[in-house]
């Protein structure tokens, strides 16, 4: 009789990096994809500006199928092809968005179609690829590093948007359609390569912990969907996932025009104030990383930091719609660089989260219920800047004062942090819940009773 497989250790830091290469590839071509070709269809070839928000909303939808990617994995036992699967189609999407782009110059339709299905494509290579990454992650990093993990892929999916726009930036001046074609095919051929080396062995060598097949391979991706829902846990997980993520990204369409209108800055200083929220939540992540790995990532210190992170975000809103009323002297910077540490620590939290709740609940949907959390992450994501924008815009209709609007948005942000911080609570305490012993000792008062 073989002896059974040994059991491997969990990733290091280097195999956590190695993994983070993979955001890494998946930032570089939805940055060319999402930013340079968007700006290239408005300024170069003077197009509405709805034709690539559009395009850019329809990325967001399609993320409304990860939970049937990770369907897909759970039946196939595997998470590399689904991967490499899903790179390989966001590579092909931005390369098509780039060949979109250059088509329209001379036949407008036909690049607009071929537009919209390379935007389908990156959506579903983006959801397929990162929903199965983060599932992978989740079955080889220790639970104390999970924190330390969510940020080091969220970090370098953020390197990858630097770099790739500072190098790419590089070689498309002079700008010519042809270049950007050129430049996006390199940079997608670079980021399957990448990927390929990164993933390569690592789920071969972790058979021994990998998550078993789900019991009914036949089940349909209906019944495994519905069987997810129906865990109170993965369910509450996924509303606050929603909620928290439409306040979280509900700011970013509004933040620079409010410091424009009420406190008079150029359009110089308010991105620079861009850079200091940003810079803040990269200082919340970093910080998450480092407690919860220096002192112990237990559960509870990871729900403390979700709650707390939506609380501390309630909190700054709460000062940003203070300051619209007090002006010039209110101290900006600073509130808007706490803003950034609380979404940062929430962010991290949310994702490590994630990592450490979507082996609980029936065997074999680690895949289903990660696709659900990452379709409300983003559909929301992509619904929050609509909707702030939006409401700003109706604001200022139905009010008399620009401040007394943004004041309004705001506050609205900031009761929906407070409602998630609730929610991160209820799901503390199912996880708690499930975490006690099945059976309690009880007395029995029965007349049979000795």
């Amino acid at each position: 009789m073989p002896a059974p497989p040994a059991i491997r250790p969990p990733l290091g830091w280097l195999g956590i990096v190695r993994l983070g290469l993979v955001q890494t590839a998946l930032g570089a071509i939805v940055v060319l994809t999402t930013s340079t070709i968007n700006r290239v269809m408005v300024v170069e070839l003077a197009l509405p500006a709805i034709l690539p928000g559009l395009l850019v909303a329809l990325h967001y939808a399609v993320q409304v199928l990860r939970p049937r990617w990770g369907h897909g994995s759970d039946v196939g036992g595997r998470l590399t092809p689904w991967i490499l699967g899903g790179m390989a189609v966001l590579a092909l999407g931005g390369f098509g968005a780039a060949l979109s782009v250059a088509l329209m110059a001379s036949l407008f339709w036909p690049g607009v179609a071929l537009a919209a299905l390379s935007f389908l494509m990156i959506g579903m290579g983006v959801g397929a690829s990162g929903t199965c990454l983060l599932v992978l992650l989740s079955r080889r990093v220790a639970d104390e590093r999970r924190p330390a993990a969510a940020t080091v892929v969220w970090v370098m999916m953020i390197a990858g948007f630097i770099v790739t726009a500072a190098t790419a930036g590089h070689f498309l001046d002079p700008f010519s359609t042809t270049r950007l074609v050129a430049v996006t095919g390199a940079v997608s051929a670079l980021a399957m390569l990448v990927t390929l080396l990164a993933v390569y062995g690592v789920e071969d060598r972790a058979d021994a912990v990998k998550a078993p097949r789900q019991a009914e391979p036949e089940a349909s991706f209906r019944v495994a969907l519905a069987e997810v829902w129906a865990e109170p846990q993965a369910r509450l997980f996924a509303i606050f996932v929603f909620v928290s993520m439409i306040a979280y990204s509900a700011q970013d369409l509004i933040l620079e025009p409010f410091a424009g209108t009420v406190f008079g800055y150029t359009p110089g200083e308010s991105t620079k104030l861009a850079g200091v929220q940003n810079g803040g939540v990269l200082a919340g992540m970093v910080l998450v990383a480092l407690v919860t790995t220096f002192a112990g990532a237990k559960a509870g210190s990871l729900r403390l930091w979700a709650v707390g992170g939506c609380i501390a975000s309630a909190v700054a809103l709460a000062g940003l719609s203070v300051s619209a009323f007090v002006g010039s002297g209110f101290p900006l910077r600073p509130v808007v660089f706490c803003l950034g540490v609380a979404n940062g620590a929430y962010a991290v939290a949310a994702i490590g989260s994630m990592m450490r709740l979507v082996g609980q609940g029936k065997p074999g949907r680690q895949g289903v219920r990660m696709g659900l959390w990452g379709a409300a992450q983003g559909v929301a994501f992509g619904l929050g800047g609509l909707i702030g924008a939006g409401a700003s815009d109706i604001a200022r209709g139905v009010m008399s004062s620009p401040a007394l609007a943004y004041a309004a948005v705001f506050t609205a942000e900031a009761v929906l942090f407070l409602v998630s911080a609730g929610l991160a609570v209820a799901v503390s305490r199912q996880a708690a819940a499930r975490e006690r012993p099945a059976h309690r000792p009880t007395l029995d008062f029965s007349p049979t009773s000795g």
